[in-house]
């Protein structure tokens, strides 16, 4: 026990040894900084001068406002919303007054040219052909009589018994009892082809797309044709009629390809042709709008008449192209950018940085969208950058109007 109770004495013993050890080796490396202190200091700030001057140099390098240009497609489009309704819709009507007595067909209803669609009370129509038939055979009647005296007469003048006057009188009636049967017969006539119209048929092939009347209902014909059907002559070709302004008419040709979408399948796109620009403006809060009538394939009869379509017209199209944003091309001159252009212009030259490096090179405009512009040139690279001014420096824009084709912009 006593042994081991000196060993642990030994120990506390060492320990401020080794404290003292430590205390004399940092006392000894603050003593050499301390007599090294303003080389340390000088190097230091060499070091510091140094990163400062790089840094500054490479940031001034690249102080530079700049607009990336890349590749890909670009479409210059005209938008607007319209209609779609059938290529040929028929309004049927009636052109005799009467109750309806029967119907035939309802909304949807597949018909065929001559199909009956509905019938209207005939009894007063029928009333009107006997009375005009009573009417043709008195005029017949009378019309005989009036031949017969008159062939006696001839006789009777003929044999000096009556004067000329009374066989001309005679002449005369029977005429007259002629025209009279020819009128006769027109009213008959016509009233045989009014009860024929009590009974309205289907002038064309089609569908029932409205129906405006119900049995009992009244039909007045008396000073204009009312509709009574609305047929659709074929829902599997379809048309949309919308509305461009005058500033984007110029650029609508016939046969253009269309896409457009409904809202009762927002997630697909459907497809058709500009066929028809009618001359007919019209003026809407003063802005004038022309139609356009485009064609649509409705084989699997999703599109329904009265869907509104949201139309994009497309222009023209350009497949992987160099193109940069339209801000890019709003420098009229180089002032603030570089100082020796060597005659270039803005107009026909970019100022492009390249890996750190400023270079000039030439250019035209091509397709020009709503954002951005397609740049013709041989000499851009992957990675080049517009410079259209210095960070800080004043701005060389000014309010002049972009050159080079019109940017059209989707437009209500």
């Amino acid at each position: 026990m006593k042994k081991t109770n000196n060993k642990k004495v030994t120990k506390v013993q060492d320990m401020p040894k080794t404290t003292e050890k430590h205390a004399s080796v940092m006392g000894r490396f603050f003593r050499f900084v301390w007599r090294k202190k303003w080389w340390i200091i000088l190097i230091a700030a060499v070091l510091v001068g140094v990163k400062l001057f790089f840094g500054a140099h490479t940031e001034k390098k690249h102080d530079f406002a700049t607009i990336n240009i890349s590749r890909g497609d670009l479409r210059q489009v005209v938008s607007a919303t319209g209609e779609i309704q059938p290529v040929n819709t028929v309004n049927v009507g009636s052109q005799v007054s009467g109750t309806i007595d029967n119907l035939y067909v309802d909304f949807n209803t597949k018909v065929k040219k001559g199909d009956i669609l509905l019938t209207i009370e005939p009894s007063v129509l029928q009333a009107t052909v006997d009375e005009s038939k009573a009417s043709l055979d008195s005029a017949i009647s009378q019309r005989n009589f009036a031949k017969s005296e008159y062939e006696r007469n001839k006789m009777l003048f003929a044999d000096g018994i009556i004067p000329r006057a009374e066989l001309e009188q005679s002449q005369t009636q029977y005429e007259q009892s002629e025209q009279s049967v020819n009128r006769m017969q027109s009213q008959y006539e016509r009233a045989v082809t009014n009860l024929g119209y009590a009974t309205i048929i289907s002038p064309v092939d089609g569908t029932v797309i409205s129906r405006k009347v119900d049995v009992g209902q009244t039909v007045a014909a008396s000073f204009q044709t009312p509709d009574l059907f609305e047929i659709a002559e074929d829902l599997t070709k379809m048309q949309i009629e919308t509305a461009v302004s005058e500033a984007d008419i110029g650029v609508i040709k016939e046969g253009q390809h269309v896409t457009f979408t409904v809202d009762a399948y927002p997630t697909e796109t459907f497809n058709g042709i500009v066929r028809q620009i009618r001359l007919s403006p019209t003026t809407t809060s003063n802005v004038v709008v022309y139609t356009v009538v485009i064609d649509v394939d409705n084989t699997d009869l999703r599109l329904m008449p009265g869907m509104t379509a949201f139309v994009t017209i497309i222009i023209s199209e350009r497949d992987n192209v160099w193109k940069a944003a339209n801000a890019a091309f709003l420098v009229r001159n180089y002032n603030n950018i570089i100082e020796d252009a060597n005659g270039a212009s803005p107009a026909t030259h970019l100022i492009v940085l390249r890996e750190g490096n400023i270079i000039i090179i030439p250019y035209a405009k091509g397709l020009s969208t709503a954002t951005e512009t397609e740049i013709m040139s041989n000499e851009l690279q992957v990675g080049d950058k517009i410079i259209v001014g210095k960070i800080g420096a004043t701005s060389a824009k000014t309010s002049e109007p972009s050159r080079g084709n019109p940017m059209r912009g989707p437009r209500m």
